[in-house]
């Protein structure tokens, strides 16, 4: 049975994966970009560029007046949930893998069960306690033999590993916010405006820090790829899984985009991935499916003959 306010597995599993592999590649396109551009100037050119994407869409679907009506909440979301991450995770994946940088990005479950929590009241139960810790576990494990990237500058490597976390706090926050607040409005109308509000965020950064020789054609597709596939189609489909299949689920597509971005990385950047990160990897998700609830529900709907 599903929960109330969520659709059958097969009308969303498609989206799901979809953006598994949109978000997956981000990281890729994060590192060509801040290559060139730097961190903050490449995040205010992926909003600003997903916004012109998005608001000539949201006009078409007559969802402007949603939007109006909704403007503050969702231009927060965009501080919250684009903003700040986006810088955050721009940062880091100019001093670690950006596979290192996807796993850490599966914490966003863990934070966004504690916020949940904290904020909305959400039940956590011993066996979801259990799975924060395993969770957090992994992330202690992971950070303590964090394998820095050739040629980057090793002793910022535990501050990237930071970065990542407080960023994907950021993330788990924005959900329960999107819950609290955002529940109702049209995922397009939400996706644009949260992008805009991003824009206006990162306007004076990206103008003070514009970089004073032009960067190359590499980077500027890697900017309009991530703005318009990892940005703009991406929102689109996230705030349409949290509509669909609720908050969880939505913040579950984190356990597979690793998947994705270390193909990505070992396959374009020419990235190691060790078994020590595999196995931290796995400690996580086995931690972050349990803190959100999504093994015991599995368990809940098998038969008596699966169970056995």
């Amino acid at each position: 049975m599903n929960s109330p306010g969520t659709q059958p597995v097969s009308t969303w599993i498609g989206e799901f994966v979809l953006l598994a592999a949109l978000w997956g590649a981000s990281f890729l396109f994060m590192r060509l970009g801040a290559a060139e551009f730097g961190p903050l100037p490449m995040v205010g050119l992926r909003v600003g560029l997903a916004t012109v994407f998005l608001w000539p869409i949201m006009m078409r679907q007559g969802h402007l007046p949603a939007l109006r009506a909704h403007w503050r909440p969702v231009m927060l979301a965009g501080i919250l949930n684009s903003a700040i991450p986006f810088a955050l995770f721009a940062w880091a994946v100019m001093h670690i893998q950006t596979g290192l940088t996807s796993i850490l990005n599966a914490t966003v479950p863990l934070f966004g069960a504690l916020v949940a929590w904290v904020w909305l009241g959400d039940r956590i139960n011993r066996l979801r306690w259990v799975g924060l810790a395993l969770g957090f576990v992994g992330v202690a494990l992971l950070a303590w033999r964090a394998p820095a990237g050739t040629g980057f500058k090793t002793d910022h490597a535990h501050w990237a590993i930071a970065a990542c976390l407080l960023a994907s706090g950021f993330y788990g926050l924005s959900a329960s916010f999107t819950r609290r607040y955002l529940t109702g409005i049209p995922p397009l109308a939400t996706a644009a405006g949260s992008q805009l509000g991003a824009t206006l965020g990162m306007a004076l950064p990206t103008v003070l820090l514009w970089p004073a020789k032009m960067p190359g054609p590499v980077a500027w597709a890697a900017i309009a790829a991530i703005a318009v596939l990892c940005t703009g189609i991406a929102y689109i489909l996230y705030f349409r899984l949290i509509a669909h299949a609720g908050p969880s689920r939505a913040l579950a597509v984190t356990f597979i985009t690793p998947v994705f971005a270390v193909f990505y990385g070992t396959l374009f950047l020419g990235e190691v991935v060790t078994p020590w990160m595999i196995g931290c990897a796995l400690v996580i998700v086995c931690g972050t499916m349990l803190s959100t609830g999504l093994i015991r529900a599995r368990q809940a709907r098998a038969t008596p003959a699966e169970r056995a």
